[in-house]
């Protein structure tokens, strides 16, 4: 704090400033990677049912599922198929340095399965 001769604190602001903006560059990335564990879950949730009704007509789930992930989450895509259809993906990170996280969606195989649809 620099006082002048009025006693003013000339430059507090400024302080302030500098001083807050870490936090915020904290707050923005998290927020940033919420939003791509998010996106990635949702659309490993697509690839699920989409998968799941392809294999309900006699086609192919896993390669449904696999077609409807963006390129970025394709890489690396697991899909199950058993008692339903599941995909796993890993959601990208959006600094680098930190863990991709796995998400998992599933979806029933059909009408009447009790493991969801």
């Amino acid at each position: 704090m620099v006082k002048t001769a009025g006693g003013r604190n000339d430059g507090q602001a400024s302080v302030e400033l500098v001083a807050t903006i870490p936090a915020l560059v904290i707050a923005v990335l998290l927020v940033a990677e919420f939003a791509s564990v998010g996106y990635s879950l949702w659309s490993a949730g697509v690839a699920a049912r989409a998968g799941a009704r392809a294999a309900y007509v006699g086609g192919d789930g896993g390669r449904a599922a696999r077609g409807s992930l963006l390129g970025a989450l394709r890489e690396g895509a697991s899909v199950h198929e058993g008692n339903g259809l599941t995909v796993r993906v890993r959601a990208p990170s959006t600094f680098p340095g930190l863990p991709r996280v796995p998400v998992t969606a599933r979806a029933g195989l059909g009408v009447g399965d009790a493991s969801g649809g």
